[in-house]
């Protein structure tokens, strides 16, 4: 991975989806209602999201925008392709 994403803050918010993941593993074998342990696979959901959602801000702000810079349009719009093919798929 290029040097593009803030990885400390990633591996920070991975390690508190690791951790929600964990508890509803958890929840289910303590027979939690439900409607409880769906709000949590929501509430992972929305994080894992968020996750997805900086890394494609890194990759714009830094590997699109330098593509640019060194006016590669082919190369930059080539990648926004591609993060807008993998992205739609969440």
């Amino acid at each position: 991975m290029k040097q593009c994403m803030d990885s400390e803050n990633l591996h920070r918010r991975l390690k508190k989806i690791i951790g929600q993941i964990n508890a509803i593993d958890r929840m289910i074998d303590e027979d939690i209602p439900c409607e409880q342990i769906l709000m949590q696979i929501n509430a992972s959901k929305s994080a894992l999201h968020k996750v997805g959602h900086i890394i494609v801000e890194g990759h714009l702000e830094h590997c699109v925008k330098q593509a640019i810079k060194e006016e590669d349009a082919d190369e930059a719009i080539s990648d926004i392709s591609s993060i807008l093919e993998y992205y739609s798929r969440i």
